[in-house]
């Protein structure tokens, strides 16, 4: 356990590692992403800029890094721990950090925490999403429903989270909200409102059981990976409507392939009728050449026991089709 004396000089040192451009970068609330390739090279991902070069960082450099946020996560780095995923002890920004030999050098990330909140209405003035679309997304909070957020790597589903979420907040004030994470990634104005972190002896289904005795209005996860979807499914299901999570897929009718994945783990089975019961509404974000768009979303009516019936409404008019089960 680091002591309240040795915790600032370990910042300071991280910082001296990082440099002031890095430094001035995780500062910068246009920023998303800081990324070390095992070349040296450095790039920064900026909101509606892309990603740009920003200059080289030596391998030793980096292994300081990586040796700081280690020691700062009570782990150490070496040959036998050579990932260490958590929390930059600066800000709280996510921090990935691999050393050889499962890299050839020295590679970090960090996903800088969001502090700039981009609501709704901006998604519509930056063409992110259409009227109709965030028409639809703002019908279904009005309406309770539940809301999966799905999208791939650094598409912008947290960011997209937090502005359903804000929506939330703006619509039912008074409701109390239970919001559930790894990474402290989601932002919430409501005022009765209680956040709940995993840790290493506490994993997210054990959070989702206390939750139920919380008397959570709307269950948020920040993100779903493993088979605590199951319990999340039937909390939505058992009296707690409106929530909200993020899921790692590309599409909207893959995020329904992923749940039953996720189920499957802890069930044997993929669960399809609870999927189809649970889940209202995907909403689907991807990162293109021109920026972060909502791809589509897919109102799920139910699963008719050898499909889901879905109605889907894309960038154009809507269409309605029906997704298979794998």
């Amino acid at each position: 356990m680091l002591s309240p004396k040795s915790h600032p000089r370990l910042v300071r040192k991280l910082q001296e590692a990082l440099g002031d451009q890095l430094c001035m970068a995780l500062d910068d609330t246009t920023v998303v992403e800081i990324m070390l390739n095992p070349d040296g090279k450095l790039f920064i991902e900026r909101f509606g800029h892309g990603i740009s070069l920003a200059g080289e960082m030596a391998s030793a450099t980096a292994e300081v890094v990586i040796g700081s946020v280690a020691h700062a996560l009570h782990s150490e780095a070496d040959d036998g721990r050579p990932i260490i995923s958590g929390e930059l002890p600066i800000d709280g920004h996510r921090f990935e950090g691999l050393l050889p030999p499962v890299v050839a050098a020295p590679v970090f990330t960090i996903r800088r925490r969001a502090s700039r909140l981009i609501r709704i209405d901006d998604y519509i003035k930056s063409e992110t999403m259409t009227d109709k679309q965030a028409s639809i997304i703002r019908t279904a909070i009005a309406s309770r429903l539940n809301v999966v957020i799905s999208g791939g790597t650094g598409s912008g589903k947290t960011t997209l989270a937090n502005a359903v979420i804000d929506e939330i907040v703006r619509t039912a004030p008074d409701d109390r909200l239970v919001i559930l994470e790894d990474t402290a990634e989601i932002q919430c104005a409501a005022q009765n409102a209680v956040a709940l972190r995993t840790s290493d002896t506490v994993d997210m289904a054990r959070l989702l059981k206390s939750t139920m005795r919380l008397r959570p209005d709307r269950i948020i996860v920040g993100e779903v990976r493993d088979g605590a979807a199951l319990t999340l499914l039937k909390a939505w299901n058992t009296g707690h409507p409106g929530g909200v999570t993020t899921i790692h897929s590309n599409t909207a009718v893959s995020a329904l392939r992923r749940l039953e994945q996720l189920t499957a783990e802890v069930s044997q089975q993929p669960m399809r009728e609870v999927i189809g019961e649970a889940v209202d509404l995907v909403v689907s974000i991807e990162r293109t050449a021109r920026g972060r768009r909502v791809r589509d979303i897919v109102h799920v009516e139910r699963f008719t026991g050898s499909q889901y019936e879905t109605e889907t409404y894309p960038h154009v008019e809507k269409e309605r089709h029906v997704a298979h089960p794998s």
